[in-house]
């Protein structure tokens, strides 16, 4: 046998062994999507539906793993498919980012909130997160990974308001702007002019908005408590902004993004924090 073809075959079967191990990876990431999707057989009034925006980047978006239990339906949780038609909720809810998307916080969150409030109130969870977008790119309504960041969120809003009474925002997002110095200096402003905007689409200034904050296993971990401490600052001049802690959250491996557990206890949180609004 020639060199060049022994080359080839080698090379040939080196090829075929990733994209194997990528086909498995894949499989093993979507192992608990949901097969099926439910919509309602009845939907509520539009005064009992509480609806929450869950915008950022991909801590937002999700990207731990979807398991069994991450798909159990509630018939009072909802959300949306990409089509923009009412479901039922189920992990995964972000829908922009096939190939990386994973569970979110929402559900969990969704969850939680119906164990504390009246069985007649039932809740609207609207994705609209995409990861690795700065808050400039939000606040500049660039498009980036084929969507545009504002105008979908303002898209998505007119949706919850069609269906309900919009009653928070939950926001994850600052790893991208951790990037830099510069970045880091003018964070909190940034968070001020972005949710100043937000509100105003919500036509509520008061309008709750809860603001997760990074996790703390980064391997660029100086930068990232420096956009927490930027979050916290901006928090304690807002007193419709509430601060979730991660602290004690762990990641997925990857060292960016949170695992199960700790994307469903932060949906706990943000239940939490929101309850103590209501008190």
């Amino acid at each position: 046998m020639k060199i060049s073809t022994l080359i080839i075959l080698i090379l040939s079967a080196f090829t075929l062994f990733l994209m194997t191990c990528e086909k498995k990876e894949i499989d093993n990431r979507t192992k608990y999507f949901p097969k099926t999707e439910l919509k309602p057989d009845n939907i509520p009034d539009k005064e009992n539906i509480w609806v929450f925006v869950l915008a950022g980047q991909s801590n937002m978006a999700g990207r731990a793993q979807v398991e069994p239990n991450d798909t159990i339906p509630n018939e009072r949780i909802f959300s949306i498919n990409k089509y923009d038609d009412l479901i039922i909720a189920k992990e995964p809810l972000h829908f922009y980012e096939p190939t990386m998307t994973g569970l979110d916080c929402g559900l969990s969150f969704g969850k939680e909130i119906i164990n504390q409030i009246p069985d007649s109130i039932s809740i609207l969870l609207i994705p609209a997160a995409i990861g690795g977008s700065s808050i400039s790119q939000w606040m500049n309504d660039s498009t980036f990974r084929n969507v545009t960041l504002y105008s979908n969120f303002k898209e998505k809003l007119q949706i919850g308001k069609k269906y309900g009474s919009i009653k928070g925002i939950l926001w994850h997002q600052g790893e991208s702007d951790a990037a830099t110095t510069e970045t880091i200096q003018v964070y909190d402003n940034q968070l001020k002019e972005l949710f100043t905007l937000f509100r105003k689409e919500t036509d509520d200034l008061s309008l709750p908005i809860f603001i997760g904050e990074l996790g703390s296993y980064s391997k660029n971990d100086e930068n990232w408590q420096a956009i927490n401490k930027k979050i916290k600052e901006y928090t304690e001049t807002d007193p419709n902004a509430y601060l979730i802690n991660t602290a004690d959250l762990n990641d997925n491996g990857d060292r960016v993004h949170f695992d199960s557990e700790g994307q469903r206890k932060m949906g706990i949180r943000f239940a939490e924090k929101f309850m103590m609004t209501k008190e």
